[in-house]
């Protein structure tokens, strides 16, 4: 079995690993990290992501990220209870079991509206935490990036920039040179050796 080591690359110099993941860099703070996201965004690059120990306003912006289809998977959860509530509901209040209470119609909508919020709020929570799952691809029980030693520190006090190989934009030498410029420190090869 194979296991995905980081080789540093000072200056591009290192040796390339045998299955190259991405390339990663560190950078100093958030106004770096921005400024370089705003960088690798306007160069055309769409497989890389950011990494922070913390939200940065604006940096999904700055890397030009899209709209999430997280909100697409709540919606139809909140609408297929809603949608079935209701049907269950009147079918069985007007059809199924009618009964006449003190005079009241048996389709009572105000009477429906306490249940049929239930019926819409925790199916359209349990579909967003499964839009998100999905989404992001979980559960992963292994990433190349984990076995990068100085990536630990992406949820303490470092941040990072990693652009990944299978980018189209990708070349070795033109994104090693390209991260050191913006200002990436600490530029590392991520991928398996054999």
């Amino acid at each position: 079995m194979t296991e995905a080591s980081p080789l540093i690359c000072p200056a591009g110099s290192s040796p390339m690993p045998k299955k190259l993941y991405a390339l990663g860099a560190e950078f100093s703070g958030p106004a770096e990290l921005y400024a370089a996201a705003e960088k690798v965004r306007d160069l055309g690059f769409r497989a890389w992501d950011c990494y922070t120990p913390y939200y940065i306003h604006g940096l999904d912006k700055a890397m030009g990220a899209r709209k999430s289809w997280v909100g697409l998977f709540t919606f139809a959860g909140g609408l297929s209870g809603l949608v079935g509530g209701f049907l269950l509901i009147t079918i069985t209040s007007v059809y199924i079991y009618p009964m006449d209470t003190q005079g009241k119609p048996f389709f009572s909508l105000p009477g429906f509206v306490p249940i049929l919020d239930l019926l819409l709020i925790m199916p359209s929570a349990i579909m967003s935490i499964v839009g998100m799952v999905v989404l992001s691809g979980l559960p992963r029980l292994q990433h190349p990036l984990w076995e990068w030693d100085a990536f630990d520190r992406a949820t303490h006090d470092k941040f990072f920039i990693v652009i990944e190989a299978n980018d189209p934009r990708f070349n070795e030498k033109a994104t090693v040179a390209l991260l050191q410029e913006i200002g990436g420190t600490n530029l590392t090869f991520i991928g398996e050796e054999e």
